[in-house]
């Protein structure tokens, strides 16, 4: 009988962007693979490449108790009725209501993917204090099941939850990022013609994405003459995203372009000259990596997870974070700077060769499912 895989996420385009070569290799290796997440269009793609998937109710940002309560129990009742061998469950809420029902059911094995902490413990404010003391208590429940391995993006993240008591290090991985796929993501020169800054992630505050604009409108007064743009979606459902509003002035003012979500981002780096994330925390952003894989030189900030995605002033520079003018200094300083900008690029292939590839990811998963399995 095949071992039974389920991968739980909160968003399906989140599985296809970030946990599908995972689920193929897997498949592959010989396992029944199903996925779980919330209904929406990315759905029917799950189901085109053949993995049975399951719905849930929950919401990313949704703090109502009832409908919390009812998605805990839903994810109880799914794992009673598949009773899987591993559960790999991916993002927050599903790594915390997961765990918690992988305790309460006959799962054998639990891969608990925690790519970043997440705004609750970036915020201020007491209503934040109050979750995030609330997530805590939950985290330790949630990753206390005995065999189990948390896996972190960056160092920062593991041992912040190693020091609430949550995890130990020997129950848990680092594995940095999600992978790139080197033949999609290949170095290719950069375009002629105005030079484009681009912006790529979900229209977050806790993005920088607020910062990135303010230091677009900063450099085109100082004359400096370039494209920003931001390729990536309003997110209606995380408390941190811009409105629709807010977009449209900034179009309005001509600040930058926007193309929304893009599911070819190879091309989208072709056409870059210069890739910009002033995130304030992340685990390790996808983006960076596609970026150096593609030969393009970045600029993000000194903060967990962004940091851990390049080489300070060998692939990228740092800036820290929030700082407006820092940021369009150095923006200004690569623009300016080709041959700097040139050979960050190259750097940054090297490294995404080196550390990044999409195979190396895929294999360390299945290693810690075989590990699971093997300590059932």
């Amino acid at each position: 009988m095949k071992p039974v895989l389920l991968i739980v996420g909160n968003d399906a385009k989140y599985f296809l962007s970030h946990r599908l070569p995972v689920a193929e290799a897997a498949r592959h290796e010989g396992y029944q693979v199903h996925v779980a997440t919330p209904a929406g269009p990315y759905v029917d793609e799950i189901h085109r490449r053949q993995f049975q998937h399951h719905n849930l109710s929950f919401s990313r940002s949704g703090t109502n108790p009832i409908n919390e309560l009812k998605a805990l129990f839903e994810l109880i009742a799914l794992f009673w009725r598949i009773r899987p061998d591993i559960v790999h469950l991916v993002t927050i809420k599903p790594v915390l209501y997961g765990g918690i029902a992988a305790r309460l059911s006959p799962v054998k094995g639990v891969l608990a993917a925690v790519p970043g902490l997440g705004f609750i413990f970036m915020a201020a404010g007491y209503k934040v204090r109050f979750l995030r003391k609330i997530v805590t208590w939950m985290y330790r429940i949630a990753l206390g099941k005995s065999n189990l391995v948390a896996v972190f993006q960056n160092p920062d993240d593991q041992q912040a939850l190693i020091e609430l008591g949550a995890i130990t290090s020997a129950r848990s991985a680092r594995i940095r990022g999600s992978g790139v796929n080197l033949a999609e993501f290949h170095y290719r020169p950069e375009p002629d013609g105005v030079r484009v800054v681009t912006f790529a992630a979900r229209l977050l505050r806790d993005k920088g994405v607020l910062e990135f604009v303010q230091a677009a409108r900063l450099l085109l007064k100082r004359g400096v003459t370039a494209r920003f743009q931001l390729v990536g979606d309003v997110d209606i459902g995380n408390p941190t995203s811009i409105t629709v509003d807010e977009l449209n002035e900034w179009i309005r003012e001509g600040v930058v372009d926007w193309s929304g979500y893009s599911s070819t981002m190879s091309d989208v780096l072709a056409l870059s000259n210069l890739v910009v994330l002033p995130s304030y925390r992340e685990g390790l952003p996808k983006i960076l990596i596609e970026a150096a894989a593609s030969g393009r030189a970045v600029i993000t900030t000194d903060v967990p997870g962004c940091r851990d995605a390049i080489e300070s002033n060998v692939t990228g520079l740092l800036v820290p974070v929030k700082a407006v003018d820092r940021l369009a200094d150095a923006i200004q300083q690569l623009l300016q700077d080709e041959s700097c900008r040139t050979a960050m690029g190259r750097a940054g292939r090297a490294m995404a060769e080196r550390a990044f590839s999409i195979d190396s990811v895929v294999e360390k998963h299945l290693e810690i499912y075989e590990t699971l399995r093997h300590n059932a």
